[in-house]
């Protein structure tokens, strides 16, 4: 079981909010049933989790080769509203770049500024140097530095996420770590199988899936995140990849 969200004027929100659970789903049915109910059948850490997640949602849910595939089956289920709308036009669609309140709807190039600006507010409220009353301005203001905008309320502001509600201080630094490693082991996932891509443009992600089933999943939390990555990737958590991977992307996209 996962859980979603949707929005009935956009259909794009409920689709890759879908793809991010499931990679978190398809981590955790992954992990190792022989070792059920002990401590080894555990994810190593929340950024691996979120590498997976992240991956599945935008190296290859927001992918040319994806759409390839899925944009005539996506038609197909929408007669009549996309027939004008041809492969690179919704490839551009996916993935536009534009600053924006809604951390979960935002694009690859601005996500992690959303990411900075919670985690500066987290240490903040940590060290006691913030009160909870002067977060939604201060919040306001970083949204102003780091993206050029100001939130017009704090539903699109402070109160958009649920993790301070319920206690999951320091989670959000995950979701960049995440996508750090999303792009890294993807990579290595492309050293082993060269294929991936072109499999992936005929709607078949089995390779891929088998990959990160026999390097990541299965492992549970036999070794530490550094212990893994290194076995995988021959190196620490790294940010090269990631960096080369959006300029790849969006300067293909905007020339």
């Amino acid at each position: 079981m996962i859980t979603t969200r949707f929005d009935e004027n956009d259909l794009l929100s409920a689709l890759f909010s879908t793809i991010h659970e499931g990679g978190h789903a398809l981590y955790d049915q992954g992990l190792p049933v022989e070792l059920l109910n002990t401590p080894l059948c555990q994810p190593i850490s929340l950024g691996l989790h979120e590498s997976q997640s992240r991956l599945w949602e935008n190296i290859i849910g927001r992918s040319r080769g994806f759409w390839k595939h899925y944009l005539p089956v996506l038609k197909k289920h929408f007669p009549g509203q996309l027939d004008d709308i041809d492969l690179e036009q919704f490839y551009r669609i996916v993935n536009r770049v534009s600053p924006g309140f809604i951390r979960v709807e935002s694009d690859e190039l601005t996500y992690n500024l959303h990411i900075f600006i919670r985690f500066e507010l987290e240490k903040e409220l940590l060290a006691e140097t913030l009160k909870v009353e002067d977060i939604p301005d201060l919040w306001n203001e970083k949204y102003r530095e780091y993206l050029g905008i100001t939130p017009p309320d704090d539903a699109r502001g402070c109160l958009q996420d649920i993790h301070w509600a319920h206690g999951s201080i320091g989670y959000f630094p995950t979701y960049t770590i995440g996508n750090l490693l999303s792009a890294q082991l993807y990579n290595k996932a492309l050293e082993a199988h060269p294929s991936i891509p072109s499999e992936i443009e005929q709607g078949n992600v089995t390779t891929l899936f088998k990959w990160l089933r026999e390097n990541i999943h299965r492992h549970g939390s036999r070794y530490t995140l550094s212990e893994l990555v290194r076995a995988v990737t021959g190196g620490e958590v790294q940010v090269r990849p990631f960096i080369a991977y959006l300029k790849d992307k969006f300067i293909d996209i905007y020339r």
